[in-house]
């Protein structure tokens, strides 16, 4: 049934596909596709505006439009199919998608192969957050690194700085689902012993939400695992290094 409400309002020229409104959405209502935040649909949208703030450049405003009422019970069906949708399999499925804990190669290996390249300091698969489940036995007591895609081609010592001595979960939060994320974070932060966590992400806006989305997390789980944060030029130069 159509109803006159208030409801969220999206100016697809102003929005820049950051995603930082996605994790403000506890209904899911807000996803990001084709590089812009779109709404699901008007039913799973309540109009309280709680994405408002996060937006860096005001593409989002509350309005009042002829709309599909918003359900409660289709919010919780919403969430819960997108849930069982970006389950990761423990097992079984996908041979990509199969959990392995590997021995990094060794100097001393490397160069008894055919070839003159370095040995990777990878030590497990997969790597993609959305194919790694917070039960993954190479996440306890791990020093956890959370990268973007675009930092393994843009920072050239990635391997070294970065992946040696830890367990990397890496993921796109523009064109991946950024609630799963949260979900998915929280999980971890709540169900398994971290030593510390880095967070690798690009200068680029649309990068800046995967910090928004590990700082939900971490304050959903109530975490208090030590976090550092890098930023790294689209030219690969390290321009903001912090923890907290």
């Amino acid at each position: 049934m159509k109803i006159t409400r208030k409801i969220i309002e999206i100016d697809e020229e102003l929005c820049t596909g950051c995603g930082e409104c996605v994790p403000d959405c506890a209904e899911g209502s807000l996803q990001i596709i084709d590089g812009k935040a779109k709404l699901v649909a008007d039913k799973l949208c309540d109009g309280l505006g709680a994405c408002l703030g996060s937006c860096p450049t005001g593409a989002l405003k509350i309005v009042e439009r002829e709309a599909d009422e918003f359900d409660e019970e289709a919010v919780e069906e919403f969430l819960a199919e997108q849930k069982n949708k970006t389950a990761a399999p423990a097992g079984g499925g996908c041979p990509s998608a199969q959990i392995k804990t590997m021995q990094p190669i060794t100097p001393c290996q490397a160069a008894n192969t055919p070839t003159s390249q370095e040995g990777s300091a990878l030590s497990h698969w997969p790597v993609q957050i959305r194919l790694i489940p917070p039960a993954a036995p190479f996440l306890e007591n791990c020093d956890l690194l959370i990268a973007a895609d675009c930092t393994a081609v843009s920072y050239a010592g990635l391997q070294k700085d970065f992946i040696q001595g830890r367990v990397v979960m890496m993921g796109c939060p523009k064109f991946d689902d950024q609630q799963m994320y949260v979900d998915r974070f929280t999980e971890l932060f709540q169900t398994r012993k971290l030593n510390s966590v880095t967070i690798l992400i690009m200068e680029v806006p649309c990068c800046g939400s995967m910090l928004q989305i590990v700082k939900k997390a971490y304050s959903d789980a109530g975490a208090t695992v030590p976090v550092r944060q890098v930023v790294v030029s689209t030219q690969g130069v390290l321009l903001d290094d912090r923890t907290w």
